[in-house]
């Protein structure tokens, strides 16, 4: 076999190739036992016909096709190796020549990765993300605690205010038509929620228990409901019930009841604490999202189409696979899912291009960089996954040799790029 180079023209790389006649003749013995059970000949049992009768009635190419593919097969893989070729697709293989007695020679286009041309990576400047906590944040975070930890309580006494969760009927009606979906009785609704539609929970403010409401709103315009879009509606409201949230005081005792802490100020010193722990991941991941967001821009390369197609059906699968294991099922849910998930690559094609074009970044800075794994870091990474995954300690080592069996190029990967960042990181000037 021997294999060389004619043409390359951006990321497609055309190669002329010679197989044996040796070779393929091995092959169309390997095509004619497996094709043989499946040809009847005069005179013959099936599956027993030699192969020079079959060739002697449908021509001697009879077996070219299949053997072609089984040559191509144990061919192309060293072909690939031995000229240094980074494939991302599948080739379009032509027979130049395939004669009596000779070698047979092919030609194949190839679409290889691209040249990644990158731009500086080290040294860059960029406006640092800082996120500071406020005694504001501190407050909220407690005020989220104290929310948590209300209970819901009946009122008597008193009209309907913001934050109240009424029990209502109601019936909905277009002029002196009530409208299909408009009723409802014993329905649980919170004043402020904005889950009717805008304009109804403002009119029950003030109103009492017992009170028949008439409240009078518009349709959006963009309602799901075609014979409702825009238009004007009357709810006939009674209003059943009233309840309030009744917030516990904010002292010493909520702090010891909330929490391990016996003062609330020691409880607001934690609550502190954690948020600006937060605080810096997020300021950590964004600096580090602007730094790998600034180099894959300043970098040139053409992404290809074909790695921006897997990337788009990858993610939608996972997409839609969220949908399925929420239980979804039937005809109408099946369409939606379908009309999402079409949605979804639509508005995902830009996206899918940055992370492709990042991928191919990372990966030429970490060859230009002769960035390696040792398997000490490997053992290491999956000690963390074994931690993660809550995998007991005597089952360690059968998960290890698992997952370096399965995923051991996906790890060391993934690792690498993590010291890409690390790298570029360090060398960036936060400014």
């Amino acid at each position: 076999m021997s294999a060389n180079i004619i043409k390359k023209e951006k990321n497609i790389v055309s190669i002329e190739f010679t197989v044996s006649r040796e070779a393929f003749d091995k092959a169309i013995d390997k095509a004619y036992l497996k094709l043989r059970n499946s040809i009847t000949i005069q005179g013959f049992r099936k599956g027993k016909a030699p192969k020079h009768m079959i060739e002697k009635k449908y021509g001697k190419n009879v077996f070219y096709d299949d053997a072609i593919d089984i040559v191509l097969y144990d061919t192309y893989p060293e072909i690939i190796k031995e000229l240094d070729l980074d494939p991302i697709n599948r080739p379009q293989i032509d027979v130049k020549e395939i004669e009596d007695d000779k070698d047979l020679v092919f030609t194949a286009d190839i679409e290889v990765m691209p040249e990644v041309e990158l731009g500086q990576y080290k040294g860059i400047e960029i406006e640092k993300v800082e996120y500071n906590v406020t005694d504001e944040d501190v407050d909220n975070e407690i005020r989220k605690i104290q929310d948590q930890n209300s209970r819901i309580i009946e009122v008597n006494d008193r009209a309907v205010k913001d934050g109240d969760t009424l029990t209502i009927d109601y019936a909905g009606f277009t002029g002196d038509v009530q409208f299909e979906g408009g009723t409802a009785q014993n329905q649980t609704l919170v004043i402020g929620s904005k889950t009717f539609i805008p304009g109804f929970e403002d009119q029950l403010i003030g109103k009492n228990i017992g009170e028949e409401v008439e409240v009078n709103v518009t349709f959006p315009e963009e309602y799901h409901s075609e014979d409702l879009k825009g238009k004007d509606a009357t709810f006939k409201v009674t209003i059943h019930e009233i309840k309030e949230k009744e917030m516990p005081v904010l002292d010493d005792e909520f702090a010891k009841d909330v929490s391990e802490f016996d003062t609330l100020e020691e409880l607001k010193a934690d609550t502190r604490k954690n948020l600006e722990e937060k605080a810096k991941e997020k300021e950590k991941v964004e600096n580090n999202n602007k730094v790998i967001e600034k180099i894959v821009n300043d970098s040139n390369v053409e992404v290809p189409e074909v790695l921006v197609d897997r990337e788009i059906d990858y993610q939608a699968k996972n997409y839609e696979q969220q949908f399925r294991m929420q239980g979804f099922a039937g005809k109408e849910i099946e369409d939606l899912i379908n009309n999402l998930v079409k949605q979804y690559k639509e508005n995902y094609k830009e996206q899918a291009v940055f992370n492709v074009k990042t991928d191919m970044v990372m990966n030429a800075i970490i060859e230009k960089e002769n960035i390696t794994v040792t398997d000490e870091e490997l053992i290491e990474e999956l000690k963390k996954l074994a931690e993660a995954y809550k995998i007991e300690e005597d089952k360690f080592e059968g998960f290890k040799e698992n997952m370096l069996s399965s995923s051991k190029q996906y790890i060391e990967e993934s690792i690498q790029k993590r010291k890409v960042v690390d790298l570029i990181v360090e060398e960036t000037k936060f400014i």
